[in-house]
């Protein structure tokens, strides 16, 4: 990937501006509060916290507070069993099994990864979707089973027509659910079996059928952040830099986060960071300045992720400079 040159002094590093670090999710308290309830094998709490919260975009915080603790798995399936027709903690078994499932295959490229790991992986997804499918037939307005299935899907690797189903059962449920556009986006990914047509046409179509103010803006950001990846050192910096990426970019922010109807709530860190990525590779100083500023240096892993994978924040400060 070409980096590009000639503007790095631009966005000097300003007096004052707030020392830049991973941000882990939107600051809600009660994302800590989940986390802290998971580690206590504590039930109740947990369950309160999700119960207090309308079901779909707004659980998915939660969910993964308690999804990525570890030691779920040793005590949940013991409130499955006293709660035969309860649909919630099959629900949270499905997330743990998902993210312990990814766990164990790693980040890795798949020529990395052992067979034995791939086993483990596909072993804890299955038993994360037969969780998943009890929660989805118990609870069927539900969002959030269909919304996890996404992802044990791609690792499982049901294909696209399984894939597009199960997002379209999401946003049936839940129109405008975040995570679920963004899982979607992944699977039509090049890397992903997809291209790069696909990409920009689903990025599109999401973005502009949503009203004004929307936070999937950041779907035709991360398009072209993707094409940027997936592309030669060269050819990968006349793209982003072209003027119908720039372009393409002002008309996303433009009905995102810049419309006056756009709400700093919940996801919003995300699609500022993603934005502020996509126009810093492209060159577009102030369009640039404006997400740095904005974000005050609170980074979110995604999608600096793709530019340091050990240290996300460190990608965020040498763009930022």
């Amino acid at each position: 990937m070409a980096l590009l040159r000639g503007w790095g002094r631009t966005l000097a590093k300003r007096a004052g501006r707030p020392v830049a670090q991973v941000q882990k999710g939107s600051g809600d308290p009660d994302v800590a509060r989940a986390r802290m309830a998971a580690e206590a094998a504590d039930w109740e709490t947990l369950r309160a916290l999700l119960e207090a919260r309308p079901e779909g975009g707004d659980w998915t915080e939660l969910l993964w507070a308690a999804g990525e603790t570890a030691g779920v798995e040793t005590w949940i399936t013991g409130v499955i069993a006293d709660a035969p027709d309860a649909a919630l903690p099959r629900l949270v078994a499905g997330v743990r099994y998902v993210d312990w499932g990814w766990e164990a295959r790693t980040g890795a490229r798949a020529s990395q990864v052992s067979q034995e790991q791939f086993e483990i992986f596909h072993e804890r997804l299955r038993k994360a979707e037969k969780w998943l499918y009890e929660a989805a037939e118990l609870e069927p307005g539900w969002a959030s089973p269909w919304y996890v299935l996404q992802i044990s899907g791609r690792g499982l690797e049901v294909g696209q027509t399984v894939a597009r189903r199960r997002f379209e059962a999401t946003v049936r449920r839940a129109p405008h659910h975040a995570g679920a556009h963004q899982q979607q986006l992944q699977q039509v990914c090049a890397k992903w079996s997809g291209s790069h047509e696909e990409t920009h046409a689903f990025a599109r179509a999401a973005v502009f059928g949503a009203p004004a103010g929307t936070p999937l803006g950041e779907l035709v950001a991360l398009a072209h952040i993707e094409q940027w990846l997936d592309m030669e050192s060269g050819p990968d910096g006349e793209y982003i830099t072209s003027p119908e990426v720039v372009a393409s970019l002002n008309e996303a922010a433009d009905h995102s986060y810049r419309h006056p109807d756009f709400v700093r709530e919940g996801a919003w860190l995300g699609v500022l960071n993603a934005f502020a990525m996509a126009f810093a590779l492209s060159g577009e100083v102030p369009a640039a300045r404006e997400c740095f500023d904005a974000i005050e240096g609170r980074v979110s892993e995604f999608p600096w992720q793709y530019l340091d994978g050990a240290d996300p924040a460190a990608a965020y400060r040498k763009w930022a400079r």
